[in-house]
């Protein structure tokens, strides 16, 4: 008999999905024990809704049940850092929305927790998986796709006045930044995914669209440490809202498809530049297993890591590398310079991205 890991989800909003998607879907690995949420609305109604045995105002509460294998951090940016600390140093298991922390530093202090701690911790990175974005990726591993040349990613989304209503929205302090930060996140995590390590950013970020502290629309120019070039542009004024990466290999380019999202559900557009890189996708191809998308496989395959029968799915290393390339974007465009990567605790911004007026 398969281990079924019991969960609590801390937070109703997005942690809804988390339970429609990850967790009913995986009913043979997880449970939901518990939910909790300031908003006792929301969280009765979740409970009945999924029948939840807690339900739970008190974040510590959760830190203190010995039946709870799983904490699922669904709650505002700003209080993630003490949650997945706190869940860390109880020894559970720890799933956490983007972003996961609001700094290098506290990346680094979650990353030196988690080695000490017996819990396993999973970032959410839910576009990663389905069946397009997971056939790109092998072909890309199985290196049929060559070496990489450019890349592009659009995130062009909408937000207005009703979006930003939420209290804690638009501001540095409870946000932690904008566009960057809460939706282009997503299409960079895909593109260094597919792509590899960034190693230099040159960013813009403006506000242009709302009436808010943060960013709602960005622009930056990217080497890969591979010598391959990129573009990231990202808006929340657009008319429509798409999700687009196009990268263009020695062998193949590949598009995403646009859905904004759930962009790795769909087929991707794979164009082989011969037919002998052609034939070899095809068998690579012939027997696919289908990949449902968003948090149904990222939380099976976290199943399964948990269980060693695979590797994290997201990791915090991954984790990392999106918030450095967010550190990049706000230093580079204040100052006007290239910004080389890695970035260590010498960074200027190690510590903080926020503007000094907003801390």
């Amino acid at each position: 008999m398969s281990k079924v890991y019991t969960v609590a989800v801390v937070g109703g909003g997005i942690g809804r999905s988390h339970i429609v998607e990850g967790y009913e879907t995986n009913k043979d690995r997880f449970k939901v024990l518990a939910i909790c949420d300031l908003d006792a609305t929301r969280r009765d109604n979740l409970a009945d809704e999924f029948g939840i045995e807690r339900r739970v105002e008190n974040f510590d509460e959760l830190l203190a049940m010995d039946d709870l294998d799983i904490i699922d951090v669904c709650t505002p940016p700003m209080l993630h850092f003490p949650m997945v600390i706190a869940a860390l140093k109880a020894g559970k298991h720890v799933i956490c929305e983007k972003p996961l922390v609001g700094s290098l530093s506290e990346v680094d202090a979650v990353m030196a927790e988690e080695k000490r701690s017996k819990g396993k911790l999973m970032p959410v990175f839910q576009y990663r998986f389905g069946n397009g974005i997971q056939q790109a990726k092998a072909i890309i591993d199985a290196g049929i796709a060559g070496k990489p040349y450019v890349g592009t990613v659009e995130t062009l989304w909408r937000r207005g006045p009703d979006y930003y209503s939420v209290p804690w929205r638009g501001k540095w302090k409870s946000e932690l930044g904008g566009v960057l930060m809460t939706h282009a996140i997503h299409p960079h995590d895909i593109f260094t995914y597919l792509m590899g390590d960034i190693k230099s950013l040159f960013g813009r970020v403006a506000t242009r669209v709302n009436a808010i502290e943060v960013e709602d629309c960005i622009s930056a120019s990217v080497e890969l440490q591979s010598g391959a070039l990129g573009s990231f542009t990202a808006t929340l004024g657009s008319a429509d809202e798409i999700s687009r990466i196009r990268l263009a290999f020695e062998n193949v380019t590949i598009e995403s498809d646009h859905e904004a999202y759930n962009p790795g559900k769909a087929l991707w557009k794979i164009l082989p530049r011969n037919d002998e890189a052609k034939a070899r996708i095809e068998v690579l191809l012939a027997n696919w297993q289908d990949v449902p998308s968003r948090f149904e496989t990222q939380m099976r395959r976290f199943w399964d890591a948990l269980e060693g029968l695979g590797p994290m799915p997201v990791t915090s290393t991954d984790s990392r590398r999106a918030l450095e390339i967010v550190t990049a974007f706000y230093h580079s465009s204040e100052t006007h310079e290239d910004v080389a990567f890695p970035l260590g605790p010498e960074h200027p911004r190690y510590n903080s991205w926020v503007p000094e007026g907003f801390r």
